[in-house]
């Protein structure tokens, strides 16, 4: 089984650490792109700038923080969901808002799913495996007719 492209989308750099050894431990992954933020990750999806000779495809998934620099999580997640060759890419926000409000405004905006960084290692790891193991193995991804390459 061929495992698909992750795009995580994180500024702090303890979190990708995390996050990208809670994938590669589950074994979950072998191609996980990171963006520092919301412009990187426009960059990455529109293979713009230092992301124009990628290969062609969507990743399988899109791991979202919200609280970033330059362009933040919900102006990424607004632009993905209005553009109709992004839209079908499921974005999961994963982030240390416990907030009502961002929960509420992304849910409006088309999220996903909504995760909260829990404080715990062991259970941050955990929830980044529960993740990884839903989008990219269980989950079926739009099909590639409905990608643009």
């Amino acid at each position: 089984m061929s495992l698909k492209r992750i795009l995580l989308v994180e500024d702090d750099p303890k979190d990708i650490e995390l996050t990208v050894n809670a994938l590669e431990e589950n074994h979950l992954v072998n191609n996980i792109t990171i963006a520092h933020d919301g412009v990187e990750a426009l960059d990455y999806l529109y293979r713009r700038k230092a992301f124009e000779h990628r290969p062609p495809g969507n990743p399988v998934v899109i791991l979202l923080d919200l609280k970033m620099p330059r362009m933040d999580g919900m102006q990424v997640l607004t632009q993905i969901k209005a553009d109709n060759d992004l839209r079908t890419i499921p974005v999961v926000v994963l982030t240390s808002s416990r907030e009502s409000q961002d929960l509420e405004v992304c849910y409006r905006l088309g999220v996903n799913a909504y995760v909260v960084k829990p404080v715990k290692f062991a259970d941050f790891v955990e929830a980044v495996k529960e993740v990884g193991i839903f989008w990219a193995l269980i989950n079926e991804p739009p099909p590639i007719s409905m990608e643009t390459a």
